[in-house]
């Protein structure tokens, strides 16, 4: 391994130089580090702490799938954001993750997702109702409000009051702003503790878990069956008849309203303002829809071919999970660069997918180049890669599709600003994105 090259290095004081632009959006700064250092660079962050950012896709595939069992996520989430949510699928490592990755992955089996299609579409065609037409409104809030109650009402069906619903929303998202205060300013912990702001987000997630406890207690004492996601995952068993603890399931639960929630709500809002740019793509997704109609939600998401290429298309230039962590075990190497070990990495799907190496004219939106999807496979991470993508795709998918389509059955897209604006947080989330909507 000495013979092995060093990856060039950021210094700290660069990072310090930048802190304030770097908490609004490191984008442009790292993407000023790749265009300057190459596709994986070090970032000395200072009191002997440093990150590799990567945007090599080969890196990428090595991590996460080739190599895989020497990189595990690293305290971002296994600690950080394990802390808000517990240990689920999401933030749970080594013999844990394996046991629950294979009790929870037949519930989201294409089959099983099904069952839950009357759900999302009850909840959808509600949330699109709140839509003004012949008025610029901020697509946003809606989308965000329309895939919490997907996944509520796919997880609850009719176990779940609004009030209930409202402050499992407002501890989600408060405890994720949280988050994301202490990655961007790990300088400023000891302020967090002092002020007890940190304590006080600790215990909104406690109220959250306290709350779904009831909910579970209920669905426990009825004797009618949801049919829905909570009888599902309370029906798994383990290998030896065991069922998941209530502590479990809760875990579980609140990661399905981080990852299903926010990140479809960001690409969704992203989706329509593309849409909304381009009036060719459009007309020919209203042409998909028209050519559907009257068909069952199972018979939509089969056909609807153009919509998903579209999806596939947003989500390559504005994935809502912009950067994927890992951390090795054990020293490694890559392309000629000694990788020691418990080295944090993040590789930056954002760059991946824009990087004109990988894609010609890497910032236009065309969503036909999706109609080969293997020749893009090896460059496209939306839900990640390997043992570990997530489990919840085809959830996301079916819920953006139906979405699109109920959408453009009811309006057509008027206008939409010319720049599409980014807030990148824990995800990429949008920001201004205002629209205007007509009636069909």
């Amino acid at each position: 391994m000495s013979t092995l090259k060093q990856l060039p290095e950021v210094p700290s004081i660069e990072f310090f130089k930048h802190a304030g632009s770097i908490l609004k959006n490191p984008l442009p700064f790292h993407h000023k580090n790749f265009e300057a250092l190459g596709d994986t660079f070090r970032l000395n962050l200072g009191f002997g702490n440093s990150v590799v950012f990567s945007r090599d896709p080969d890196f990428a595939i090595y991590a996460l799938r080739d190599n895989q069992k020497n990189f595990r996520k690293t305290e971002i989430q296994t600690k950080d954001l394990a802390k808000y949510v517990g240990h689920g699928l999401l933030t749970s490592e080594g013999e844990n993750w394996k046991f629950q990755r294979k009790l929870i992955q037949p519930a989201f089996h294409k089959k099983n997702l099904y069952t839950l299609l009357d759900f999302m579409v009850e909840a959808i065609d509600k949330e699109l109702g709140r839509i003004e037409v012949d008025k610029t409104i901020d697509i946003f809030p809606i989308f965000n409000d329309l895939a919490f109650k997907v996944v509520v009402k796919s997880l609850f069906s009719d176990a779940i009051n609004s009030e209930e619903i409202a402050r499992l929303q407002h501890i989600t998202e408060e405890t994720q702003k949280m988050l994301v205060k202490e990655l961007r300013q790990p300088y400023k912990k000891w302020w967090f503790l002092l002020s007890g702001e940190l304590k006080r987000n600790l215990g909104l997630s406690q109220e959250a878990r306290e709350l779904l406890s009831g909910i579970i207690k209920r669905r426990e004492n009825s004797d009618q069956e949801g049919k829905d996601l909570l009888d599902m995952l309370m029906a798994l068993t383990y290998e030896d008849g065991s069922k998941m603890s209530e502590e479990k399931l809760i875990d579980e639960i609140l990661i399905l309203f981080i990852a299903g929630h926010e990140t479809t709500s960001n690409a969704l809002s992203f989706t329509i303002q593309l849409i909304g740019q381009k009036e060719e793509v459009q007309n020919k997704l209203i042409s998909e829809i028209e050519g559907l109609e009257g068909s069952s939600y199972f018979d939509i998401l089969k056909e609807s071919k153009y919509t998903q290429h579209v999806i596939e298309e947003s989500m390559r230039l504005f994935p809502p999970v912009y950067f994927i962590d890992r951390q090795n075990m054990e020293e490694d190497a890559f392309k000629g660069f000694q990788i020691p070990k418990h080295t944090n990495l993040l590789f930056s799907v954002h760059q991946i997918h824009r990087n004109p190496e990988n894609w010609e004219n890497p910032t236009d939106f065309r969503p036909e180049r999706f109609e080969d999807s293997r020749s893009i496979s090896n460059f496209y991470f939306p839900f990640g890669a390997g043992p570990r993508k997530c489990i919840g795709n085809n959830f996301a998918m079916y819920e953006i599709t139906l979405t699109i389509h109920q959408l453009l059955k009811k309006f057509n897209i008027e206008e939409v600003n010319e720049e599409i604006e980014i807030q990148p947080l824990i995800s990429l989330k949008p920001k201004n994105a205002f629209v205007k909507f007509s009636k069909r």
